[in-house]
């Protein structure tokens, strides 16, 4: 194994887990500032215990556990798309 196939598959699954991960916290940010806008309070409010009961699940009932599972998933799969395409490459 190179280094450089090591490095690329180091950085795949990092953008894998941080991508998912940004994109919840945006989500959830968007959620609270909805909630804080007097005539779309209750759209963020919906939005957010949606979004907090659906990372819940993932989580065993922790929002912070759910967002580790579905960033570490995605990060999985990531480095398995990146072994999948550098073996394609090399053959």
């Amino acid at each position: 194994m190179s280094s450089t196939y090591l490095r690329s598959l180091l950085l795949t699954g990092t953008f894998s887990f941080a991508m998912p991960t940004l994109l919840i916290g945006a989500v959830i940010l968007s959620s609270l500032l909805l909630a804080q806008i007097p005539w779309l309070s209750p759209i963020g409010q919906l939005g957010l215990e949606h979004i907090l009961t659906f990372l819940a699940v993932f989580g065993n009932g922790s929002v912070l556990e759910g967002t580790i599972v579905i960033g570490l998933a995605s990060s999985l799969v990531g480095a398995m798309f990146d072994v999948f395409a550098s073996h394609r490459h090399q053959s």
